[in-house]
């Protein structure tokens, strides 16, 4: 047996969403007893006083204070659930152990600034554990999701758009693109996946698909692929009528709703895998010969 299958108290490192509400309900069902939340202001829903059993806020950038809360609840393990908006990434109001940090990252992206968080963790004795512990069945496996089956020509789409999206996200720029007949209308960048989904749907004129993907050995602990129901909703609002996963790697959040809206709105979902055939790079990014 793991050490994740016998915890009995984890720490949530809780973000913007229901992603924290979705993996606190999947803890206790799994045994979880006690679960401390570090929550933030300006991002974290309040009902997460109600979720966790013990809470406290803070500003982001407080790592040094975030991580003597957990070791004063004998936390052990941890885990991050839920967005940090870019925005607050890129205004910090750092306490000094968050200042250390900085001056060791490079680099001032989500990847690098959680991956040296994971870091500063583990040298407290605190291990910052997958982001999709207990999640399993909410990762769709290959096939029609729910909404309508896709057509032919939706299925070359899908192809299509996610041998791109791979690409896109290797080179580190989005794992979103929207397409339409082999064209893309929109690459995920900066702003996020609503506002790549609201771009291209301009263009599809109700036609387009989106698909979403894992990156190359996606770190899974604070990098997780999420679709919920604010993402049908844009996509129906958008004009975007399929959306194709990437199976086991993308979570469905609010499972039950997405169904929902998805026979309501008529958008359909798929989960597919990258082929052989389609491969131009291996896991590693570099190309295949």
């Amino acid at each position: 047996m793991s050490d994740v299958e016998t915890l009995t108290t984890v720490g949530m490192i809780a973000g913007n969403g229901i992603y924290p509400e979705t993996f606190a309900r999947e803890a206790r069902k799994a045994g979880v007893g006690t679960i401390v939340a570090a929550a933030f202001e300006n991002e974290t829903e309040p009902e997460i006083n109600g979720i966790a059993d013990q809470v406290e806020w803070f500003r982001v950038g407080q790592l040094g204070k975030m991580i003597s809360f957990f070791k004063t609840h004998h936390v052990e393990k941890a885990v991050m659930v839920g967005q940090i908006a870019p925005k607050n990434l890129f205004d910090l109001r750092p306490d000094l152990r968050t200042l250390k940090l900085l001056g060791r990252v490079k680099e001032r992206n989500a990847e690098s600034l959680f991956g040296a968080i994971g870091e500063e963790l583990a040298k407290d004795e605190i291990e910052l554990i997958s982001a999709i512990t207990f999640l399993d069945e909410l990762l769709p496996r290959a096939g029609h999701v729910c909404g309508p089956k896709l057509s032919v020509r939706q299925e070359e789409d899908a192809a299509y758009g996610f041998r791109i999206a791979k690409e896109t996200s290797r080179l580190d720029i989005g794992q979103t693109v929207v397409v339409k007949k082999g064209t893309v209308l929109a690459v995920e960048a900066f702003e996020g996946t609503n506002q790549a989904i609201e771009r291209g749907g301009s263009l599809g004129k109700g036609e387009a698909m989106m698909v979403k993907v894992s990156k190359p050995n996606q770190d899974f602990r604070f990098d997780v692929p999420v679709v919920g129901p604010t993402t049908i909703r844009t996509a129906a609002e958008a004009g975007v009528n399929a959306i194709i996963l990437e199976a086991g790697c993308t979570l469905l959040l609010g499972k039950d709703d997405i169904f929902e809206l998805c026979d309501l709105h008529g958008v359909s979902i798929a989960a597919r895998t990258l082929l052989e055939s389609e491969k131009d790079f291996d896991e590693s990014g570099l190309p295949l010969s």
